[in-house]
């Protein structure tokens, strides 16, 4: 069962992704609120795939997809955008993200992007 952190600064968002995963078979070791607690979570509990929100307080999410990279080079990282945020999509790409999810989410296209980063 692939293990999973959610990161968004919204709770709502958080408990819906939580729900498409856990009802899909995935394991949601943790949950973070902000990029900062992201990396320490990252680097305690190890998970299979990060799905990571772009626009956070403290640190966003390109950053937390930065230093998660340079902790694990071999991390996969989902981002999760608003429309119209391509340009920091493409960074966070850049920056070492697999893949990004479009809010609000659809299940499909949610599972299809974990099933495409975990291989």
């Amino acid at each position: 069962m692939p293990r999973v952190l959610i990161v968004d600064d919204a709770a709502f968002m958080r408990m819906m992704l939580k729900d498409i995963l856990v009802k899909n078979g995935y394991e949601v070791i943790g949950e973070a609120p902000n990029g900062l607690k992201a990396v320490e979570m990252y680097k305690q509990e190890k998970p299979d795939v990060v799905t990571m929100d772009i626009t956070m307080p403290e640190m966003d999410g390109i950053q937390a997809v930065k230093e998660i990279r340079a902790f694990d080079p071999n991390a996969k990282i989902i981002m999760c955008s608003a429309m119209g945020q391509q340009a920091m999509v493409m960074e966070a790409i850049k920056s070492g993200a697999k893949d990004f999810i479009v809010k609000p989410f659809q299940p499909e296209r949610v599972l299809e992007a974990l099933k495409k980063v975990l291989g």
